[in-house]
């Protein structure tokens, strides 16, 4: 199929990807658009997961409010360079993942910051509520990893699903940002505050 100047054009709007690569994507898609798209988000990604190793410390600390002051949260969000720090795309950025935080309570950023004793924990709920369900033996050591996994996804600000895109999570929204800004993109900390919520843990 040939690649037309327009369809080049159309690409390069929807993505900002540079002209070269929006021909690429559509050589390498056979003129689809939606195949280029992800061809072309699918590079960013790699490109990003490259960046991840280089120094975030300028960025912004973001504010957010809901609920008619009911929710707070105050996070943490930084990146290369003071010039990105100021964008309006790394500002939006920051205002989602504060969204994110205020609707679905996370508890930590990375399953990594998990405590061994909690995972062990949910492990025991999952492995009674699978005997109880009379699962049989030789299956229950899947399920109760499948239910950790879960539970992972719950406390996790970057496995949770993005609330305004089920389809990807927040670890896949800040990939695709870093990949259009162009620098390593760090979701430093976070901090949620919910109106008469117990101080203890």
């Amino acid at each position: 199929m040939e690649i037309t100047t327009q369809m080049i054009k159309e690409l390069r709007a929807a993505t900002n990807a540079p002209m070269l690569d929006c021909r690429k994507a559509l050589q390498d898609a056979n003129g689809d658009f939606n195949k280029a798209v992800d061809w072309l988000r699918e590079k960013g990604m790699a490109t990003a997961a490259k960046r991840s190793d280089r120094t975030a410390s300028n960025g912004v600390v973001e504010m957010y409010s809901h609920g008619g002051g009911r929710v707070g949260v105050m996070v943490e969000i930084n990146c290369e360079t003071d010039f990105v720090a100021r964008a309006e795309q790394f500002r939006n950025l920051a205002h989602e993942i504060a969204l994110q935080i205020a609707a679905s309570a996370p508890k930590y950023i990375t399953a990594e910051e998990i405590p061994a004793a909690e995972l062990e924990h949910e492990a025991g709920i999952a492995r009674a509520r699978a005997l109880e369900e009379g699962k049989p033996e030789n299956v229950l050591a899947k399920i109760v990893e499948g239910r950790v996994e879960k539970y992972k996804d719950e406390v996790c600000l970057m496995r949770q699903a993005y609330i305004r895109d089920e389809t990807i999570t927040v670890e896949k929204l800040v990939l695709q940002n870093v990949a259009a800004i162009g620098e390593n993109v760090i979701v430093r900390r976070f901090q949620r505050w919910e109106l008469g919520e117990s101080t203890r843990e």
